[in-house]
């Protein structure tokens, strides 16, 4: 049964506590973001770009991720060809 806890975060070279805080340091700015669509939709002059500066911010996030412990030099996504607005 304790595997079922430790599998995946052993995967990714983490401890069940540290990947608990990394998935709630992406959950909290998703929450938040998702908030501010929601009202957006209501009201279109707020928070007009807060939903993609949120997905921007955690895709270039999950893109880097690992790549200090893989000792890659992958490419950082190019925002400039990235224009939607949310």
């Amino acid at each position: 049964m304790l595997d079922a806890f430790t599998r995946h975060p052993r995967s990714v070279d983490e401890t069940y506590g540290e990947h608990m805080a990394v998935a709630w340091s992406f959950a909290f700015p998703m929450l938040l973001g998702g908030l501010a669509c929601f009202v957006h939709g209501i009201f279109p002059f707020l928070f007009e770009t807060t939903g993609s500066r949120c997905v921007k911010l955690l895709h270039t996030r999950i893109a880097n991720r690992g790549r200090k412990s893989a000792g890659t030099d992958a490419p950082v996504p190019n925002w400039a060809a990235f224009d939607a607005v949310i």
